[in-house]
């Protein structure tokens, strides 16, 4: 999935994925403010729908929406092409930049590592 959602359409999928689904009204009662019209929620819906992204159920005159991809799948995708177009696929090269821009000190980053050696085990003893 390379399918990259516009700022709007990102938004109402976040509360899309807060909520697990819901009606237009519940998905704007998540919304920060200044909220959007209901017109232009239901407008990404739709848009959410064609793109493969949401899908939604009628009850009486009521549109459920739900989600059809995870957040986590999203995130990832993201992340990747984060990767491939800013840092030409080097987890070293993105992970310098983000210690950098966060003014990690090395103890910091000592504690990161160690963190990520300790999930990492416990993902490869799960398997």
């Amino acid at each position: 999935m390379s399918v990259q959602l516009t700022k709007a359409e990102e938004q109402v999928m976040q509360a899309l994925w807060k909520i697990g689904g819901g009606t237009v009204q519940e998905i704007l009662e998540v919304l920060e403010v200044p909220k959007p019209a209901r017109t232009t929620v239901s407008t990404v819906l739709t848009i959410l729908e064609n793109k493969g992204f949401a899908t939604h159920g009628t009850i009486g005159r009521v549109n459920n929406y739900q989600p059809l991809i995870l957040k986590e799948d999203y995130s990832k995708s993201q992340l990747f092409d984060l990767l491939k177009n800013y840092f030409n696929n080097s987890y070293s090269s993105m992970t310098s930049f983000f210690a950098k821009e966060s003014n990690y000190t090395v103890e910091e980053l000592d504690k990161l590592i160690e963190s990520t050696r300790t999930e990492l085990k416990k993902e490869q003893e799960n398997k």
